[in-house]
């Protein structure tokens, strides 16, 4: 009995350590892919200094520009924690996503701190929401703000126009504050795919950075 119990812990601890290893592996190759396509995205202009893995499902890259685009930039894509199944199964229960998250110091601090969350809803199918027996009006309203500001200083606008009306916008979160990192962005992975998209987070994360610098004019 106690003989099967040791051959049964082995057997538990090489699967485990096998899972461990392929889907480490996995995210390696994902983060990899990530900074690859940022890198691609930059046209030359931009390269990755350095990598440094943070645990096998995050990884943190520092990039540097030959324009003054931005200062002290630092990549951070952090994936789900396939190589440990309880935490993969939990984030998955959670729904949490992969992201990429963007920092960045400016030429000109902002005057302000801003925290932009972008959130969607969803409501019911139109056939279990609304009762047939009565005529309704649907309407597709734009982007709708709401803020916990109760002063709307001028800088301001500038950003959250472009958070607004830029193309290819997907960014999750966007923070600007006075000190470093003053600019901080996250996207999820998946709107990485590819060489474009990457090039659209950086054209965004670009106009942001001029609808700050508004602050010094």
């Amino acid at each position: 009995m106690g003989r099967l119990i040791v051959i049964d812990a082995i057997a538990a601890t090489v699967v485990l350590a096998l899972w461990y290893f392929c889907f480490a592996r996995l995210n390696r190759r994902r983060g990899l892919k990530a900074l690859r396509s940022v890198e691609r995205a930059c046209d030359g202009r931009g390269r990755v200094l350095d990598t440094q893995w943070l645990g096998a499902s995050r990884v943190q890259a520092r990039l540097g520009f030959a324009v003054h685009w931005f200062e002290n930039v630092k990549i951070t894509v952090r994936l789900l924690p396939r190589p440990l199944p309880f935490q993969w199964l939990l984030s998955l229960w959670r729904r949490e996503r992969e992201t990429v998250t963007f920092e960045a110091d400016l030429d000109y601090s902002p005057r302000f701190n801003l925290n932009v969350l972008r959130h969607r809803w969803l409501s019911q199918s139109r056939s279990t929401l609304l009762p047939r027996t009565r005529e309704w009006t649907i309407t597709h309203p734009g982007p709708v703000v709401l803020t916990t500001r109760s002063q709307w200083t001028h800088e301001l606008p500038a950003v959250v126009n472009t958070l607004m009306t830029s193309r290819g916008h997907n960014l999750l979160s966007v923070r600007f504050r006075p000190d470093s990192p003053q600019l901080a962005a996250t996207v999820a992975l998946e709107d990485l795919s590819d060489g474009e998209t990457a090039a659209a987070f950086l054209n965004v994360l670009q106009e942001l950075a001029a609808g700050a610098s508004t602050s010094h004019q």
